[in-house]
């Protein structure tokens, strides 16, 4: 079969060019990388290729024996730097790769655009085609603005697919994305969660990087299967009422020959000075915000995702990495602006217009920021002023309850401010509260093991945890395993610990998430004012020698508020009195001790009466009993 070059074919416009010249092309996915098409009586692919250093480029691959002089593609004569040429008779599922030629020699390069890659460590890219699925997910799609508002109860499962379970009896293999997707969605409606995000499955060579280190910036892992049994995860997710988050990296990239480091025999995408283009803490390449082609990728890939894979939201990894020059970095290994200051104008310019890019064309989906500092206005609109997200992790919170977790309750009264730290500001920004896959890796522990005392009493402590977490104001978001209290740190080269739900104590834990969950979506106070200031009042912040709070959620005119008492101390509590907000009956909709979650405590079925009695500055009060490291949530009944 003879393979045939032509030049007379292009997928770009003179606009087209014009706006990936300027940066603000978010469709080049549409017209870079390989894609199918007819030339007259000829079926082909046209390879699109931007190298504006290149000597030359040639399409080498499965149809030519990778032979580097068969197929040389054509630059432009706009300026553009693209390489062009339309190849008859390639099949879908060819592998290929560029080999580029500059003053630095020769170097073959997979597709920075390609749609589907070998599974590594082989790292050619695939013809692939997108157009042949069929969604089956309208009646979500039409419900998603509802399911991903503010006003909405968010709760996330965070999941890395090549670990969540293993075909053990397979040689412990990956589960495909069917596979995965099936049982998965089963689990999380059992589980009562609204959305999975995953873990990168960006393309990545490194298996140890969790998808961290990407090289494929357009391509669904080919761990777990093609690019269609991809959008049929999602679909498959979407038709169990689940949405879909995925975790995406566009604050570094990794050094990998095939990859996009030097890709066209200078710093393409990364900046050339390694003061900015090099990131000491995870020997990765970072990218040329300032350039206005490599904004342009980014957004692309962004916003390739929300199109074609119809994903429901992003989740940007190491954002505070991309905002401040000096991050990671010791005096003398940084470049800093002509005034002296450190933030990075480019990737600010970036974030920016990705999030007004990303919400301009999908008003409907959920914007996140994985940001540890207190820069200013992450969750506020860019014209504002603002970044732009719709929603920051809480990374203080995470920081601070975990620290307080892990002190001895006979010393948690000199602690007190890591419990009430994060009230302080958080409605300052829109916030979601993870408890994430960084804090179980790396010799940190896993949550059950941070908890101190016996083992009733690590279980008490995380029931507790979770407990004013649900409560606390700000979406939610739990690593996988942690929903069953996995004592062993997470492993990605295996599968979970689910033996371990044959254990009382484990399954409690996992039946206490089944239950706050529902009582999250069910309760609007506990959702409808997450982000809004109205949504919450102290009754007690300061009782720090009980080592308990108490507060208020409010969902406003209509919604019954529910009220959140918390005993972080390992002792009862008998005649505790707390302010209430109107006199009446009020009923205990929740306990984190009760027996059914692996607690001493019973159901308590009479309502508990106030008395006209001032307390915490209210006119009316009650009378309780606290049982050691538990949390109770309260209704007036009547």
């Amino acid at each position: 079969m003879k393979h045939e070059i032509f030049y007379d074919v292009t997928l770009f416009s003179d606009y087209d060019i014009y706006l990936f010249k300027e940066g603000t092309h978010s469709r080049l996915y549409k017209h870079l990388g390989s894609h199918f098409m007819q030339r007259k009586k000829s079926r082909g692919v046209y390879f699109a290729l931007w190298a504006p250093n290149a000597r030359s480029v040639f399409v080498i691959g499965d149809f030519n024996g990778y032979d580097a002089s068969a197929h040389p593609l054509k630059l432009r004569d706009d300026g553009s730097g693209i390489w062009e040429g339309f190849i008859t008779e390639v099949k879908q599922e060819m592998t290929y790769k560029y080999h580029i030629s500059s003053d630095q020699g020769t170097a073959q390069k997979a597709d920075p655009y390609a749609f589907y890659a070998e599974v590594a460590p082989n790292s050619a890219s695939k013809i692939w085609s997108l157009e042949d699925y069929g969604w089956r997910d309208k009646k979500w799609m039409r419900s998603r603005a509802k399911k991903n508002s503010h006003k909405a109860p968010v709760s996330i499962y965070e999941v890395h697919l090549g670990s969540w379970k293993r075909k053990v009896e397979a040689e412990n293999r990956f589960l495909t994305y069917t596979e995965a997707a099936k049982e998965l969605a089963t689990y999380l409606k059992e589980m009562n969660f609204t959305h999975v995000e995953l873990l990168p499955i960006t393309e990545y060579p490194f298996e140890g990087s969790w998808g961290y280190q990407v090289t494929g910036y357009f391509a669904p892992t080919s761990r777990y299967g093609n690019p269609q049994e991809f959008m049929n995860f999602v679909d498959i997710m979407h038709g169990s009422g689940i949405g879909v988050i995925l975790d995406w990296v566009p604050s570094h990239f990794v050094t990998d020959g095939h990859g996009l480091i030097n890709f066209d025999g200078t710093c393409l995408y990364e900046h050339e000075d390694p003061r900015k283009g090099f990131h000491p803490e995870w020997g990765s390449a970072v990218f040329n915000y300032d350039r206005n082609e490599v904004r342009a990728f980014l957004i692309s890939s962004a916003l390739f995702w929300l199109e074609m894979y119809h994903i429901d939201g992003i989740r940007v990894d190491a954002v505070a990495s991309m905002l401040y020059l000096d991050y990671a970095r010791c005096e003398g290994e940084w470049v800093p602006n002509e005034d002296g200051s450190n933030i990075n104008r480019g990737a600010v310019k970036f974030l920016k217009q990705l999030n007004t890019a990303a919400y301009g064309e999908f008003g409907d989906i959920m914007m996140f920021a994985e940001e540890s500092t207190n820069y200013s206005m992450v969750t506020r609109p860019v014209d504002v002023g603002g970044l732009g997200f719709g929603y920051k992790w809480n990374m203080g919170w995470m920081h601070d309850i975990l620290k307080y977790m892990k002190i001895n309750p006979l010393f948690r009264q000199h602690h007190h401010q890591n419990l009430t730290f994060s009230f302080v500001y958080m409605y300052n920004e829109n916030y979601l509260l993870p408890l994430s896959h960084d804090e179980v890796v790396h010799m940190k522990g896993s949550l059950i093991n941070k908890m101190p005392g016996g083992y009733e009493k690590k279980f008490a402590n995380l029931r507790a945890l979770y407990s004013l977490m649900f409560a606390h104001p700000g979406k939610k978001l739990l690593f996988m395993g942690a929903e069953f209290a996995q004592f062993a740190e997470w492993n990605f080269e295996q599968s979970l610990d689910w033996h371990l739900l044959e254990h009382k104590a484990h399954k409690g834990i996992r039946d206490l998430l089944i239950t706050l969950n529902k009582l999250y979506a069910k309760l609007p106070a506990l959702h409808k004012n997450d982000v809004e200031k109205n949504g919450f009042s102290w009754i007690d912040e300061n009782d720090y020698r009980a080592n308990v709070i108490a507060f208020i959620r409010i969902g406003g005119r209509g919604v019954k508020p529910v009220i959140a008492v918390c005993n972080f101390s390992d002792t009862m509590h008998n005649d505790y009195r707390i302010g209430v907000p109107k006199e009446g009956e009020y009923k205990e909709i929740f306990n984190s001790d009760h027996e059914s979650f692996g607690g001493c405590s019973k159901t308590r079925e009479e309502p508990i009466r106030s008395e006209a009695k001032e307390h915490h500055g209210r006119k009316h009060s009650l009378v309780l009993t606290l049982a050691p490291l538990s949390v109770v949530y309260l209704q007036r009944v009547r």
